[in-house]
């Protein structure tokens, strides 16, 4: 197991990785004249959603791994540039095409099933999620390392369901700048700690340039 400090930092950088608080205004606008409990059923939805395909991407990052034949310092490199590029979208108030494309959302509309396309997936947990959990996975060994990181996600998970059941008050209150702010921090976080998992994967791939 890793210190809980590290697993706090986890928990923190997914929640970063994953703010509801850019799905929100989404979430609105898709779910726009449905009644409560219709929301609240799309909400624990989206939800049940990130959390069953981050902890199958917990589960089987080994065998993915091993299949596509690549290095988990190659994956690192590989991961933290999506979370940088999704840090950078962040930073700037929007969603990044790496979670969602406009072609994508416009589809979205005709959706019934929108809590688990595209509010669970691709918009919540997306690439930078998926990666993030493969290499926390491979950061620690045995079986308590991954019930306290499912533990994590599972906690994750349900501050995303309070937030979208929450959806309406809270946009009221903060209203779209209010939004926007937090969503520029949480961006300013996630870049700090892509750049950290890249120089960590570099510093693996190749030592001699980094002494």
């Amino acid at each position: 197991m890793e210190t809980w400090s590290e697993y706090t930092r986890f928990t923190i950088a997914l929640f970063a990785i994953l703010t509801p608080f850019a799905a929100i205004p989404i979430f609105l606008g898709l779910t726009e004249g449905r009644p409560d409990a219709e929301r609240n059923r799309i909400a624990a939805s989206a939800a049940l959603t990130v959390f069953s395909v981050l902890v199958g991407s917990a589960l089987l990052g080994d065998a993915l791994l091993a299949i596509v034949g690549t290095s988990l310092d190659s994956f690192r490199v590989g991961g933290g540039i999506v979370l940088l590029l999704i840090a950078l979208s962040m930073l700037n108030a929007t969603v990044s095409p790496v979670k969602q494309t406009p072609g994508e959302a416009d589809e979205a509309a005709n959706r019934s099933a929108i809590g688990v396309v595209p509010l669970g997936l691709p918009l919540l947990a997306g690439p930078g999620s998926i990666s993030a959990v493969i290499i926390e996975v491979k950061r620690g060994y045995g079986w308590e390392h991954m019930a306290v990181l499912i533990g994590c996600v599972a906690l994750v998970c349900l501050a995303i369901w309070l937030a979208l059941r929450l959806a309406v008050p809270i946009g009221n209150k903060m209203g779209q700048t209010g939004l926007n702010i937090m969503n520029r921090l949480f961006g300013l976080l996630l870049a700090a700690v892509a750049v950290e998992i890249i120089a960590n994967g570099l510093r693996n791939l190749f030592p001699g340039w980094m002494t």
